[in-house]
């Protein structure tokens, strides 16, 4: 028994028109869309607009086929949504509909996305609204992200917003250090950051504090003293460490002769900072007696020890005698580098008197000292001794502190005594 079989096939778009039968291929006349026999669509034109079906039916055993094919009317679909409506967040769409229908989401619809600055496409920039009422494509318009910046040795940064678009982030340093390159970076929308190389350097020098003056008097019938200090200790503004410490100059608990003697610390940090300190050690290697009966025993005390400086003059306000020290005043340190001891003789016997440094002579034994000497007591003189009791040189008149050095530098002991002195790191 013959079986009928009936087949339901939708073909494609189809404009409307009449359609033909010519015992093979059917065709629209007017649009010149045909169908062959298998159902298939041939030929067609731009613009369709409504859904084509294919009915076929026929017997089985004789494979006689029966067409029908139906097109739905045009209007039946013209501009009528098809996809959902198109919505970005953070973007902008602009949609092109095939015939430019009042919707931007009917069947065939188009669509571009573009992002705003800032953001960036994660899937479709450009989509379709297809048969099956879905876009052919996902979209969304993500925030931009920059890769992680690169954190300061010794030091870090604070962001406004993470690595997002827009972000400032400041870099800064830890105590001790100072930022060298860029002070903030953003991130932009190329995904870049508008700078980073920056880095943290130790600038700044250590931190070191040296002792008081040490000022120290020999013991009686000693040209040396021992003087001793607490070593200071620095510290480091950056990371607390030091590498070294030097000295310049005798160390704590050594025998200074008399004078100055100026000494320094210098210490040195990680990054090669470095700080000096300086101080300096006074000695006194003299304890004069000014109780003894003569000016013989009294200058016996600087033999070999000590120069002599003797001013006499018949007041103190004698114009030589104030010019002269005044000078001195501001030369003791070059006085003690050279051993010098000022003696001053003021006045007339028996209102005249003596002194050595702060420490008064008895007017007997300054008087002693002026006929030993055969100094005037009515005139100004000066007088130099050297180390042995030797009558040096006499001045009537004042004097520069420079001369005098000047003199005493040409003593021949003298000479061995700089040589010295400049090793110890004595100077003025």
């Amino acid at each position: 028994m013959d079986t009928w079989m009936c087949v339901y096939m939708i073909v494609g778009l189809q404009l409307s028109g009449s359609v033909a039968y010519d015992g093979t291929v059917y065709y629209n006349r007017v649009q010149s869309v045909y169908v062959d026999a298998f159902g298939a669509v041939w030929g067609g034109k731009k613009g369709a607009s409504g859904l084509c079906f294919l009915f076929f039916c026929g017997f089985a055993t004789l494979s006689l086929l029966m067409f029908f094919h139906a097109c739905l009317d045009d209007a039946s679909f013209q501009g009528v949504p098809w996809c959902a409506p198109v919505k970005v967040k953070h973007g902008h769409v602009s949609c092109q509909s095939p015939r430019a229908e009042r919707y931007s989401n009917v069947l065939g619809t188009r669509c571009k996305i573009r992002c705003k600055t800032g953001y960036e496409m994660h899937g479709s920039s450009e989509i379709l609204c297809m048969a099956s009422k879905q876009w052919s494509g996902n979209y969304a318009c993500r925030e931009v992200r920059c890769p992680k910046l690169t954190m300061p040795s010794n030091g870090g940064y604070k962001c406004s917003d993470g690595s997002y678009f827009n972000s400032r982030c400041q870099f800064f340093c830890s105590p001790g250090y100072t930022l060298r390159g860029d002070h903030s970076a953003t991130c932009q929308s190329s995904r870049t950051w508008s700078g980073g190389n920056s880095v943290c350097v130790d600038v700044d020098p250590p931190v070191i504090k040296c002792p008081n003056i040490k000022e120290k008097t020999a013991e009686p019938g000693k040209l040396t003293a021992k003087v001793t200090w607490d070593t200071p200790e620095g510290k480091d503004t950056a990371d607390g460490i030091l590498t070294d410490v030097i000295l310049k100059g005798k160390p704590s608990g050594s025998h200074f002769p008399e004078g100055n003697h100026k000494l320094s610390y210098t210490v040195f940090d990680r990054a090669e900072n470095k700080a000096t300190c300086r101080f300096n050690v006074r000695v006194r290697a003299m304890n004069i007696n000014v109780g003894v009966r003569s000016a013989a025993a009294l200058l016996d005390q600087f033999y070999e020890k000590r120069r002599i400086l003797i001013i006499s003059a018949p007041s103190a306000a004698n114009h030589y005698y104030r010019f002269q020290m005044t000078n001195l005043q501001h030369a003791q340190c070059g006085l003690d580098l050279r051993h010098v001891t000022v003696i001053e003789l003021v006045g007339v016997y028996p209102a005249q008197i003596g002194r050595i440094r702060h420490r008064l002579i008895p007017p007997g034994l300054a008087l002693q000292l002026r006929l030993l000497l055969q100094l005037s007591q009515n005139s100004f003189t000066m007088v130099l001794l050297d180390k042995q009791g030797v009558d040096k040189q006499r001045y009537t008149f004042p004097i520069t502190a420079a001369e005098i050095f000047t003199t005493i530098d040409t003593f021949p002991l003298r000479t061995e005594e700089a040589i010295l002195q400049k090793e110890a790191g004595q100077s003025c």
